[in-house]
This record gives C-alpha cells, structure tokens and sequence, in this order.
C-alpha cells in the first residue's frame, strides 16, 4: 500500500472537540480517490495531518511503508507533497522559476538536478513560457498550475490535493482535469466539486462530523441522493 491510515484521531486543544475522529483507510499505488464532505467536515485538516503539519492525538499513518513521526518528516514530505486550496500560500518567490526550484535547494539538491527536474515539470505541465514570469502576475489557472509544479519537481509518490478545482474559470478546470489524470501519482482529492470527483476518481471517500461517513465507487455513491443529503451535500 502507497499509504495507509489506521484510527486517525485529531484534537486541536484539550479542551476542543475532536475535528478527526478514528479515521481508517488506505491508498494503492496510482490509485486516485476522492476526499468530500460538507465545509468543517475535516478534509483540509486530513491532508495537512498527513503531511505532518498537524500533529494527531491518536492513530497511526504509514507512508510508503514508513510510520510517520516528527523525526521522519523530512523523508516523509519528499514523499507526499500538498498543493493548497490557494495557489498564494505557495507561491513567494519572485519567478515562478525561483517557487518551482524553492523546495529542491531547500533539500540541498545540486544545481544540475535543480534545473533539469525544472525543465522537464514545466514541459510536463506546458508553462515552460511562464517560467520567468513573476508569480503574483500569474492567472488563478496558471497559479494553480505553478503551485503543483512546485510540488511535481519533488517527485512525491502521494499528491494531497485541497480543493483543486477552486476558482478556475471552466477552461482551466478542464486543463487541470486533464494534467491530473495523466500524473501517474497516487492521488487524495478534497473537493467540493463533484463533476471533478467523478472524472478523476474512481473511488470517494464522504466525511461528515470528522468520520468516514461512507466510502463507494465514486459514480454509485454520488448517485445516492439521500446519502449525500444527509451529508449536507
């Protein structure tokens, strides 16, 4: 298994209720599913627990085969990357050249490896034109697309993606659609979009009040009506 999550629970203080609540479920290599659920359901609280930016009360994520811990998340990060639901919370360099290659110097890799994994994650994405182009003049589609290069350059082996499909005009959504499902990455999608859900993922996992509330064949389960009702979707 690519990742593997067995009784996840998250509690932001002692004093809070729990935003997470016994979370199991697993990911295999390539396979692409879909995270949704209601706002305040606890999608973006799963994704950044699984890269380690909050810390669980209980539980355990087992990454490519290796048991998160604060010790290991270097390693970790190189292997699950996360592209945020807003493209600006990635994007502080003054190039776009400069936010793609941020992360590889970071992690002390040699300028040659630098510029040839730059290369080829632009040309894989087709904004090879935009690579000098200062990062706050950038369209939302092309910020989008600049933040998931920043992330693609690493090489993870688990994309984390946060409401992808978030203000984008419908030409860009249909673009980024489409880059998506041609990344070999195994993928974990919180979305509100379910147009989206249904073209990338087979599979989907609902959250409601932090559990899983339900977990199917994408197109059975978005086809279930009072399920989703219930879900307050």
């Amino acid at each position: 298994m690519m990742l593997q999550v067995k009784n996840l629970t998250v509690q932001y203080g002692p004093a809070d209720p729990l935003v997470l609540q016994d979370i199991s479920f697993s990911l295999e290599p390539a396979e692409r599913v879909a995270l949704i659920g209601a706002n305040g359901a606890g999608k973006s609280t799963l994704l950044l627990t699984l890269v380690g930016v909050i810390t669980p009360r209980g539980g355990s994520i087992i990454l490519g085969g290796v048991p998160m811990s604060r010790k290991r998340l270097p390693e970790l990060r190189q292997l699950a990357g996360m592209v945020f639901q807003d493209p600006d919370n990635q994007l502080f360099m003054p190039t776009l050249v400069d936010d793609i290659g941020f992360g590889l110097r970071n992690y002390g890799f040699d300028e040659k490896t630098v510029e040839t994994r730059i290369t080829t994650v632009l040309a894989q994405l087709g904004i090879g034109h935009l690579k000098n182009r200062l990062s706050h003049k950038l369209s939302g589609g092309e910020k989008r697309l600049a933040a998931l290069a920043g992330v693609l350059v690493m090489e993870p082996s688990v994309l984390l993606l946060d409401e992808p499909s978030a203000f984008l005009d419908p030409r860009s959504r249909r673009t980024l659609i489409s880059i998506l499902a041609g990344l070999p990455q195994t993928m974990l999608v919180a979305t509100h979009d379910l147009e989206l859900a249904q073209a990338l993922c087979p599979r989907t996992m609902l959250l409601k009040g932090g559990r899983v509330f339900a977990e199917g064949q994408t197109r059975e389960l978005l086809q279930d009506h009072t399920l989703l009702e219930q879900a307050g979707l």
